[in-house]
């Protein structure tokens, strides 16, 4: 049997702010907290790790990619709560509404949405 990919852990700084981004703005949900720790359903049967510990990011390391249904109003709440929008939602040539953000720990997260 191949591998599958299964969870993908992000180091974060505060966890609380952390949750706010990818449960509240993103709309993920929330499996289990313990402390330190958070567990989100990220689609299928892929979960998001939120680790409370350290946090350096990078904009040459890995970049989270979600799917959402309204790349503007995502990318306008997560404005409104201060936070940095890196590249401004715009159409793609390869059929997709792309925009980067950054989320509480500086971490690049790119926002996609499908063409209707």
């Amino acid at each position: 049997m191949p591998s599958q990919l299964n969870r993908i852990i992000v180091s974060v700084r505060n966890l609380h702010e952390s949750l706010a981004f990818y449960a509240e703005l993103l709309h993920l949900e929330l499996v289990e907290t313990r402390p330190g720790f958070a567990t989100l359903a990220a689609g299928g049967d892929v979960q998001l790790g939120l680790h409370e510990r350290d946090s350096e990011p990078s904009d040459r390391a890995v970049a989270l990619s979600f799917a959402v249904d309204d790349l503007d109003r995502v990318c306008s709440g997560w404005e409104s709560a201060d936070g940095s929008v890196v590249d401004r939602p715009a159409d793609q040539p390869w059929g997709e509404r792309m925009a980067m953000v950054r989320d509480p720990d500086g971490h690049l997260v790119c926002l996609v949405q499908q063409h209707a």
